[in-house]
């Protein structure tokens, strides 16, 4: 089993989490200065450009909101060690056995889900709580069975390490 470094892999999440801020910003900023731009103006009661423009910078501003409230619990998120006889919670990286013996890792974050990193040579895949698959994992141990629904179909399993 190769060493994970929790603390790389919250940094590389934080940069990623970071990067795409960014480009949120950067977009959100362009398609505010369009909204109010006076070539947007109305030019008939069903012209709705404007409004629209409105509308979508106000839909970036809060998923810039919502990034940002997610890099911050990242950052306050400390790596600690988890035994093997310890449940699974925020910050884990699990080890799951599917039933055909292939073995996936995944961290358990607060967020940045679908993620994919890289630890010590193998990929791990970013997991918040609230997901189906977090939350089937939240409070197994080494051992345990977990069974869950997902859209590419039912995933059935063994936790076989909690780091």
């Amino acid at each position: 089993m190769t060493t994970i470094d929790k603390a790389g892999l919250l940094a590389a999440l934080r940069a990623r989490l970071e990067a795409q801020l960014a480009e949120l910003i950067a977009a959100q900023k362009s398609v505010q200065a369009g909204a109010f731009h006076p070539e947007n103006k109305q030019e008939h009661s069903k012209d709705t450009r404007a409004i629209e423009s409105a509308y979508l910078a106000r839909g970036l501003a809060e998923r810039v909101e919502s990034l940002q409230d997610g890099i911050a619990a990242v950052s306050l998120l400390k790596p600690r060690p988890f035994g093997a006889g310890d449940p699974v919670g925020v910050g884990a990286v699990v080890t799951i056995e599917d039933e055909d013996g292939a073995a996936s890792q995944y961290l358990i974050a607060p967020a940045g889900a679908g993620e994919k990193l890289s630890a010590g040579g193998a990929a791990v895949l970013v997991v918040t709580p609230q997901s189906p698959l977090g939350s089937a994992m939240i409070g197994r141990r080494c051992g345990d069975g977990i069974e869950v629904e997902l859209p590419g179909g039912r995933m059935i399993g063994e936790v076989v390490s909690v780091r």
